[in-house]
């Protein structure tokens, strides 16, 4: 079974199967990418840890955002690999802040996947629950600007 995006805005023509620019109507699109050769493990599929790393980036987007400055990575609160991810896919990651607290802010991300260009179809690979902290030029953890 497919997770296929929900919400999905409807596009042009030929185009009616690539990944929105939004999704739920709250989840942000942050970040596309396209593996690379050397992305790919010994079962010819992308790397795990591959795919955590853009994650990653595509999490601290929003965050960076609010924080207006320096944020880390303090959590991955949860990480579900939906299915594997191939060569040729594009990957379009998705963000969506879920909590704002003090200093840490809690970001949803969803990975889907566009395969197979002579009939595209558009899958969730992976999703994640990430935690980030503004810190200050020490690297301590500091209040969120509230405007």
């Amino acid at each position: 079974m497919h997770d296929n995006p929900p919400n999905a805005q409807p596009a042009r023509a030929a185009h009616h199967r690539l990944a929105p620019l939004t999704l739920h109507g709250d989840h942000e699109l942050v970040l596309r990418v396209m593996p690379l050769p050397a992305d790919v493990n010994a079962n010819g599929d992308i790397f795990g840890g591959w795919i955590m790393a853009q994650v990653d980036l595509a999490g601290g987007v929003l965050p960076g955002r609010i924080a207006k400055g320096r944020i880390a990575t303090v959590a991955v609160n949860q990480f579900v690999f939906k299915q594997p991810v191939s060569m040729g896919d594009l990957l379009s990651f998705y963000a969506r802040v879920e909590r704002v607290g003090k200093t840490s802010i809690t970001v949803h991300v969803e990975v889907y996947a566009e395969r197979n260009p002579a009939d595209v179809q558009v899958v969730k690979v992976t999703e994640a629950q990430l935690t980030y902290v503004a810190i200050d030029a020490a690297g301590r953890p500091r209040a969120l600007p509230r405007d």
